[in-house]
């Protein structure tokens, strides 16, 4: 059994060091998301969580540290929506737009999740974006396992990250879109927000069309 942490009883209630470090993460990203990594401070986090500052570096060694983790930890959650959704689909066409329909619900839903690990920052900083690249490359070798096209491993690997491409590319469409106050349903309607599920079949079908034609020349 975990024991809780050393929380100060003054700021918060003490954990278990597993729930302590969730707890951290859920509140860093917030933070990160409100301020911007060089702006947010280790102090905010703290004082956001509830906990000393002590008790933030007992789980992370600095904010760097933090940071990675959770662009880790967003990944390794993304992958796991997507995995499930493509476990349950009964044919390969029902896997893509099952993929992406768990991509887009995911984006939906943790907004903030998204921007942390697709946006400029994690672009702009060499070891962000070798994090970035690693959740680029485990989604793409999971869509390269379920690409039913007669090509060879590295053509394969190109359609894979073609199709997380398209992904990535519309999610970021759509939440810049909204950050900016315009939406639509992307035929001309204004202030319509985009179901995911829509998305992801019209996504779906643009990227199965393209896929079943892979080969056949």
């Amino acid at each position: 059994m975990t024991a809780p942490d050393r929380a100060d009883p003054g700021r918060g209630p003490r954990l278990p060091a597993a729930e302590r470090r969730r707890q951290l993460l859920d509140v860093a990203l917030e933070a990160f998301a409100a301020n911007g990594f060089h702006v947010t401070s280790m102090d905010d986090i703290a004082e956001a969580a509830g906990v000393t500052k002590p008790v933030l570096y007992q789980h992370f060694r600095s904010k760097r540290a933090l940071y990675l983790e959770l662009l880790d930890d967003v990944g390794a959650r993304l992958m796991e929506a997507i995995t499930k959704a493509t476990a349950t689909a009964t044919g390969p066409r029902q896997q893509v737009e099952a993929g992406f329909a768990a991509y887009f619900r995911f984006v939906a839903v943790h907004e903030n999740a998204f921007r942390l690990l697709f946006g400029s920052l994690a672009r702009r900083d060499e070891e962000f974006s070798a994090a970035v690249r690693r959740v680029e490359d485990s989604i793409a070798e999971a869509v390269a396992d379920r690409i039913d096209a007669d090509v060879d491993t590295s053509h394969r690997r190109l359609l894979a990250y073609a199709v997380v491409g398209m992904a990535e590319g519309a999610s970021s469409h759509v939440v810049a879109r909204r950050s900016l106050g315009v939406l639509d349903d992307g035929a001309g309607g204004r202030g319509i927000e985009i179901d995911p599920d829509e998305l992801a079949r019209r996504i779906a079908e643009l990227a199965w069309a393209g896929l079943r034609g892979v080969g056949s020349s």
